[in-house]
């Protein structure tokens, strides 16, 4: 890790980096693992999307793909965390995780996404993931507690993809992590996930420590040569309770990154992910789409992970398809989103996150309970939308998928033509 020395190899013949990517997942995730994501992700995914549009035309809001941080716990003290991972253990429980993901399955919905703190501390992860076969779960995770036998666990039940993060050689990993031998702790955990033929991915959140480092076509071709098969490029958002300013890429570096993403894309055998931008390359918010919410550990209906705060709770009798359809706060998120920028509303316009809490009586959903004064103390920020640095999709396959699956499902109809992504 720590050198990058690997020839950069590529693919220059998009049929043929399809075709060496499909071969590299044949070879090395188990075929019960690959049934599950071809049924339970690829075709029970795509049409719980086309359910959401059809939702939308009625004027009915659930969104298809759930993110659900089953608990605030970490080992890890990440430099600008926003969780309460030094706060006292709050996690939702097994009987309310199956009530959220029934709820969701009787209204289509096979994807959840499974966030922390770290997954892996909470004792009942496993159970849950048995108790769905019929579902698909994307664990964001470090990594540290996946031992080999955790990983044949995952196997045998087939229905996870771990999204293990790393975050920069030893060194960056040190000090972005707050502990010490991370990455080899990390390295570890991934390396079992491989080894259980697992569909595995690695996530990074770009800033400026590691962004010379992992956002090359070296660092691609060494996940390529472990054996990886996807990675998602976040960007590092400064928010929370210990913002680190210095740690945010400008907006030259932001353009850099969706112009890497898409070069790659067409030339390397591994699947990347990002969640930004349609296949025009416009910006977009999952959120103000509505494609996707976030429900926190202390239970909150959130917008989205760093957005705090809440009117409703997922500890109810009530359907969770009906709360988060009649949700005024929710709905009143998303269109003032989408009314005044195509990017993250959080970076561009925290003063109109406040007025949106302060106008519904949400609920600061941190067991801190310093969100609103953390929103006042934020800087306007650059996010995903430069409207000049537009940078559509050069590879058919995303092209494809995005036009279908991941748009802005006109929500930006609506955007106030005065509005602009204010500059660093």
């Amino acid at each position: 890790m720590d050198r990058l020395l690997l020839p950069s190899l590529s693919v220059r013949n998009p049929f043929l980096m399809i075709f060496s990517l499909t071969s590299r997942m044949l070879r090395t995730v188990d075929p019960k693992c690959l049934t599950k994501i071809a049924w339970n992700f690829g075709y029970k995914g795509a049409r719980s999307v086309m359910l959401f549009k059809k939702r939308m035309e009625q004027g009915t809001y659930f969104p298809p793909f759930l993110y659900i941080s089953i608990l605030n716990s970490c080992n890890l003290r990440c430099q600008g965390c926003w969780v309460d991972v030094d706060k006292p253990r709050e996690a939702i429980s097994l009987d309310e995780l199956n009530k959220i993901i029934n709820d969701g399955k009787k209204h289509g919905n096979a994807f959840f996404g499974l966030l922390g703190g770290e997954p892996f501390m909470h004792p009942e992860l496993l159970d849950l993931l048995a108790m769905h076969p019929d579902c698909y779960f994307q664990i964001f995770t470090n990594g540290q507690f996946i031992t080999a036998k955790t990983a044949d666990a995952l196997r045998k039940i087939g229905n996870s993809t771990p999204l293990v993060s790393v975050e920069g050689n030893s060194t960056v990993s040190d000090e972005r992590r707050g502990k010490k031998d991370v990455l080899n702790k990390t390295l570890r955990g991934l390396q079992n996930c491989l080894d259980a033929k697992l569909m595995t991915g690695v996530a990074t959140s770009l800033c400026q420590t590691n962004i010379n480092d992992l956002l090359t076509r070296e660092w691609l071709q060494k996940l390529i040569d472990m054996g990886v098969h996807y990675t998602w490029y976040h960007t590092y958002r400064p928010v929370g309770p210990k913002i680190n300013d210095q740690l945010a890429l400008t907006p030259d570096q932001i353009t850099q990154v969706r112009r890497f993403v898409t070069s790659m894309r067409a030339e390397m055998p591994i699947a990347i992910v990002d969640a930004y931008y349609d296949h025009q390359g416009k910006a977009l918010c999952p959120m103000a789409t509505g494609i996707s919410h976030h429900i926190g550990p202390t239970g909150g209906l959130e917008p989205c992970p760093i957005i705090q705060f809440a009117t409703e709770n997922i500890r109810t009798d009530r359907d969770i398809f009906d709360v988060f359809n009649e949700s005024g706060f929710l709905k009143d998120f998303r269109e003032t989103a989408a009314r005044h920028t195509r990017g993250c509303i959080v970076l561009e316009r925290p003063d109109l996150v406040k007025d949106l809490a302060l106008k519904h009586g949400a609920k600061d959903t941190t067991i801190r309970q310093t969100a609103m004064a953390e929103l006042e103390a934020m800087t306007p920020r650059t996010s995903q939308w430069r409207e000049e640095e537009e940078i559509p999709e050069k590879h058919w396959m995303y092209k494809i998928a995005k036009r279908y699956f991941y748009y802005d499902f006109g929500v930006y109809k609506q955007l106030d033509p005065k509005a602009h992504s204010p500059a660093l």
